[in-house]
């Protein structure tokens, strides 16, 4: 009878006018169906339907989509009735959350008034809601482009006072506007907060940085003579590759697209780019997130049992996803060329001790491990102490991750790692400690080859004698290198 209850209750719940309301409405927002939303919208209301939080921020954030694009008439109605649909929101006493507002701040901008968009992030902020990045995205965007640079820093002060981290599309709009309106100070500060967070950047802002270089405003900034022991204690302080005391030297610039040799050495200049170290604590704080993370994900009491055998086995000079090694260039799994991996690695061990292979248990003891060959190796890296089978169910992925991190050793594997797993540990230690670690492979006629990571960091550098070099995000693969931008002054001196 209970259960009967509840089924009828939940029945009537499925079926009542406000969740037919909202499940159309959803089906409308998934295929940017704002006309049909409209319809919905005036139906309800005439049928007196209730309209939740939910209902309303549904129907202005396909107005703010519809405002948005290119289309005149569905962005003027977009505008129209988004607004008023907002002003019912707020007459019906139905509290607003972030999503409300980000799709206000949207149609704010799409009707030329960032102003308006600031105003409601700060609104946000008094009602006790946390903005997000994408609230202040249409405010700052709509700054940069109006070329208001001095309300685009007012918003950028906001975000840091919020705890928002900008991204790469804005600090690149800051960086622009900074060019635009000839503030070489504001610039020079954009450029070392992408060389922080960012790293590597996009071809958009690669060619904002290119034209600020070869524009008469570069070649006018800098000083002519400098402290050369300051800046040195700027690089030490800094951890390497950057000494972040303005800029260097006078005159134009000379700003080419270049390569790195494979040593680091740039094919413009010559100047060889360097490694800039990690801190071992944050690599024993990533460790401890980790750990974290893949107990949340994975059955605890697992990921301790290999925590527990990794830490009487270990540690290792590498550790190898099996399953990823196994698989490349083959239809099937091939152990034949996991072995020869693991051989080559052992040769390079300045141990000679075999890698940690990290295999899931279905790859230990089905299908080709049956192969009187293949039982062969399995058995030897199992002695070797040199095997671990996850069990079924788990993901190998948390499993060989940890074991390089805590092992502090090379990570053989052409997983690019940038699936949601990977997105979870961030932006900030995951990328640098995967540059240091990460072993790449390629396949050759004589089988795969190993790349050791890069011996400099693929990071925008700042040199001593005030000299940048900015990489690019294209040409990451091992058959495409990645391009660069070389920038230094002829005239420079110390």
């Amino acid at each position: 009878m209970l259960f009967a209850a509840i089924t009828a209750r939940k029945k009537a719940h499925r079926e009542s006018p406000e969740s037919v309301l909202k499940y159309k409405l959803d089906m409308c927002s998934k295929h940017g169906n704002l006309v049909e939303a409209l319809r919905l919208y005036e139906e309800g209301r005439s049928n007196g339907v209730t309209l939740k939080q939910h209902h309303y921020n549904v129907l202005l954030y396909l107005c703010a989509r519809e405002a948005s694009g290119d289309g005149v008439e569905l962005k003027e109605l977009g505008l129209k009735r988004g607004f008023e649909i907002f002003q019912k929101m707020v007459g019906d006493k139905v509290s607003p959350n972030e999503a409300t507002f980000t799709s206000m701040a949207r149609l704010a901008v799409a009707r030329e008034d960032p102003d308006l968009a600031f105003e409601l992030v700060k609104q946000m902020k008094s009602l006790g809601i946390p903005p997000k990045l994408r609230s202040y995205g249409p405010a700052l965007f709509g700054f940069c482009e109006k070329g208001n640079a001095e309300k685009g820093y007012e918003l950028d002060a906001h975000m840091a006072e919020s705890g928002v981290v900008p991204e790469e599309p804005e600090l690149s709009a800051l960086l622009k506007v900074s060019a635009d309106t000839k503030n070489a100070d504001k610039v020079y500060d954009m450029l070392q907060r992408l060389r922080a967070t960012v790293r590597q950047v996009s071809e958009s802002t690669f060619q904002i940085i290119e034209d600020w270089f070869k524009s008469e405003d570069a070649a006018k900034v800098g000083v002519e003579s400098w402290d050369v022991n300051k800046i040195k204690k700027g690089v030490v302080d800094g951890g390497g590759g950057w000494h972040g005391q303005g800029w260097l030297g006078s005159g134009r610039w000379r700003v080419m697209r270049t390569k790195m040799t494979k040593n680091g050495v740039c094919c413009c200049c010559g100047e060889k780019l360097v490694s800039i170290d990690i801190d071992p604590k944050e690599t024993e704080n990533f460790a401890t997130k980790l750990t974290e993370l893949a107990c949340n994900r994975e059955v605890k009491a697992h990921f301790i049992q290999f925590q527990e055998w990794l830490q009487q086995h270990g540690p290792f000079d590498a550790v190898v996803d099996g399953a990823n090694v196994g698989l490349i260039n083959a239809d099937s799994f091939n152990f034949n060329q996991l072995n020869n991996v693991v051989n080559q690695l052992r040769r390079m061990s300045p141990s000679k001790r075999s890698p940690l292979v990290i295999l899931h248990q279905g790859r230990v003891t089905n299908g080709p491990a049956r192969n009187p060959n293949n039982r062969n190796w399995l058995d030897s890296w199992k002695r070797a102490g040199a095997l671990y089978a996850t069990p079924a169910g788990s993901n190998d992925d948390w499993y060989w991750l940890y074991a390089a991190v805590s092992c502090k050793c090379l990570l053989v594997t052409n997983d690019e790692m940038r699936d949601h797993l990977f997105q979870l540990l961030g932006t900030s230690f995951f990328p640098r400690w995967k540059e240091k670690h990460q072993v790449r492979l390629s396949t050759t006629r004589l089988g795969l080859l190993l790349h050791m990571p890069p011996p400099y960091s693929i990071v925008i550098q700042e040199s001593e004698s005030g000299s940048w070099h900015v990489p690019s995000v294209a040409g990451d693969d091992l058959l495409n290198p990645r391009q660069w931008l070389c920038v230094d002054r002829t005239r420079n001196k110390s």
